[in-house]
């Protein structure tokens, strides 16, 4: 092989090094526009306020908890299922205790099932919005208020979803490095 033709295939491996890396880097924020805009993987819609239009048909919404292995806290929602109409406003509780001695940050990953219906379900305010720390013996109750898009009724596939299921994990992350500096100097009032 001539020094040009090393060259040429140097140059051709480097550009698809390349276009793999931009591929890979791109892949993760195209694949979250991606299920927002359509509701895939039971992600869900963002609004600042609740829905214009309320219709007279009703819809079950469920609701469940769980945890990452090994995360230390106590979470359950408060109330198992409630029905509303489609287009009214929802307010759920779910509630998180923490049984040990140290402070403990977690954050909360949702989903929704069926997945047709991850697009129509949309969340006004929710905990899993930002990371929360509940002292030693602390427990609390977190808000979530959501509403069903009514254009549920028009989509071909989610028109026929009779329930929805809204699904938290809480998983354990690292304390923000002031109060983690708080608690290795023995303050533990961090409230």
């Amino acid at each position: 092989m001539t020094m040009q033709g090393k060259h040429k295939t140097l140059a051709q491996t480097l550009s698809v090094v390349v276009l793999m890396g931009a591929l890979a880097w791109a892949s993760v924020p195209f694949y979250d526009w991606f299920c927002r805009v359509t509701g895939f993987g039971g992600v869900t819609n963002v609004a600042e306020t609740g829905s214009d239009v309320i219709l007279d048909k009703t819809i079950k919404i469920r609701f469940d908890a769980s945890r990452e292995r090994g995360m230390p806290w106590d979470f359950k929602p408060v109330q198992r299922e409630m029905e509303i109409r489609i287009g009214e406003t929802g307010l759920a509780f779910y509630e998180a205790y923490n049984p040990t001695d140290r402070p403990i940050a977690g954050s909360a990953s949702y989903n929704v099932a069926p997945y047709e219906a991850g697009g129509f379900f949309t969340k006004i305010d929710c905990f899993c919005f930002e990371e929360q720390i509940l002292q030693p013996g602390e427990r609390v109750s977190m808000p979530v208020s959501f509403y069903v898009d009514p254009e549920i009724v028009s989509d071909r596939d989610a028109k026929y979803v009779k329930s929805i299921t809204l699904s938290y994990t809480f998983f354990e992350i690292d304390l923000p490095e002031e109060t983690a500096s708080l608690t290795r100097a023995g303050n533990t009032d961090l409230n």
